[in-house]
């Protein structure tokens, strides 16, 4: 499932970061704290990987 706006594709790639520990899970905020107690490694790699030339920064649901 790629991401629908920039700002998830961020947040998901900061969830990642913390899967694979490269970052403090304390540092994360917002939807990359979710992102990471809720998706599995595979589903944050899926969407930080998406590209986004051309997506929105933010999307409204």
């Amino acid at each position: 499932m790629p991401a629908k706006s920039q700002a998830q594709q961020k947040a998901a790639g900061a969830a990642l970061s913390a899967k694979r520990g490269d970052q403090k899970v304390g540092d994360l905020k917002g939807a990359s704290k979710s992102m990471y107690k809720s998706m599995t490694e595979a589903e944050l790699k899926d969407l930080a990987e998406t590209k986004h030339k051309g997506k929105p920064e933010h999307v409204r649901d």
